[in-house]
C-alpha cells in the first residue's frame, strides 16, 4: 500500500498512509479530521500527541479530538481489578489524558480554536450518533463479515492491554465488545456525526475495522465521505504499535 510522507514543519515530517484511494482523495481535500485518543494507551505520550495535533492543524480546516472515557472501568474489572480500584484508575487516567490534550493545544496558539475536544460520552448523547449506533449495532449482529472483523478487533484490544495474553476470558470479550461498539459509529460515519461532508479518521496504526471499512464496497459499508489515514512519526513508520 502506498504511503504519502507530508512535510508539516521546516524540520519535521510525518508518515502518512491512506488506507484506500478514496481515503487519499478525501485526505487531500483537508476538510475535517477526527483524532481519537484512547485513554491509557501508552502510544499517546505528550510528544506524539503534540506532533499529531500540529500536523492535523496544518492539514485540515477543522479538527475534532475525541478521547475515550467509556467502558474503561469494565475492561479493568474484566482484567481482575476490584471496582473501587478500577474507578480510581479511570479517574487518574482521564485526568492525565485531558492534561496532555490541553498542553498539546497550547502549543498551537490561536490555531487551537479550530479544534473541538470532547469525551466520547458527550458524543454518544448526540441524536445523530445514536442513529449511526443503531445501524452499526445491527451490522455487528447481522452482517457476518463485519461481525467477524469486529470479533478480531476485540481480541486485539484485549490482548494488547497491559498484562494481556493469549488466554482471553469471556468477561474480557464482553467488555471489549462494549468498548468497540461505543467507538464503532465514529469509524462508520464521522461526517454525519460531526456535521461535515467528508472526514478523515486519524490513528497511529491500522486496525481490522478501519482496514475493512476502507476497502468495503458491498454489504455493510462506511459513509461515502468517510476516510481512514494512518499518521505517525517517521521513526515508527514501519511499526504497528
Amino acid at each position: 500500500m502506498q504511503s504519502y510522507p507530508l512535510l508539516t514543519t521546516p524540520d519535521s515530517k510525518m508518515y502518512v498512509e491512506p488506507l484506500s484511494d478514496r481515503s487519499r482523495l478525501i485526505w487531500q481535500r483537508g476538510e475535517h479530521a477526527l483524532i481519537g485518543v484512547s485513554a491509557g494507551n501508552g502510544y499517546f505520550n505528550q510528544d506524539r500527541l503534540t506532533a499529531l495535533m500540529e500536523w492535523a492543524e496544518d492539514s485540515f480546516a477543522k479538527v475534532d479530538v475525541v478521547y475515550v472515557d467509556t467502558h474503561i472501568d469494565s475492561m479493568l474489572i474484566a482484567d481482575g481489578r476490584v471496582p473501587e480500584s478500577a474507578i480510581r484508575s479511570v479517574k487518574a487516567t482521564l485526568k492525565d489524558v485531558r492534561r496532555r490534550i490541553r498542553r498539546a493545544l497550547e502549543r498551537l496558539g490561536p490555531e487551537a480554536a479550530r479544534f473541538r475536544v470532547r469525551a466520547l460520552s458527550e458524543i454518544m448523547e448526540l441524536p445523530i450518533y445514536r442513529t449511526v449506533e443503531k445501524q452499526t449495532d445491527r451490522a455487528i449482529e447481522e452482517d457476518e463479515e463485519f461481525s467477524s472483523i469486529c470479533e478480531t478487533m476485540v481480541h486485539e484490544i484485549v490482548q494488547h492491554r497491559p498484562g494481556g495474553g493469549s488466554d482471553v476470558t469471556a468477561e474480557q470479550v464482553h467488555a471489549g465488545l462494549s468498548y468497540l461498539k461505543a467507538e464503532a459509529p465514529l469509524f462508520v460515519d464521522s461526517p454525519s456525526i460531526f456535521g461535515v461532508s467528508t472526514s478523515v479518521l486519524l490513528y497511529h496504526t491500522r486496525t481490522p475495522v478501519s482496514q475493512h471499512l476502507a476497502q468495503q464496497t458491498t454489504g455493510f459499508c462506511a459513509a461515502q465521505g468517510q476516510a481512514y489515514v494512518v499518521v505517525r512519526p517517521p521513526s515508527l513508520a514501519t511499526s504497528d504499535t
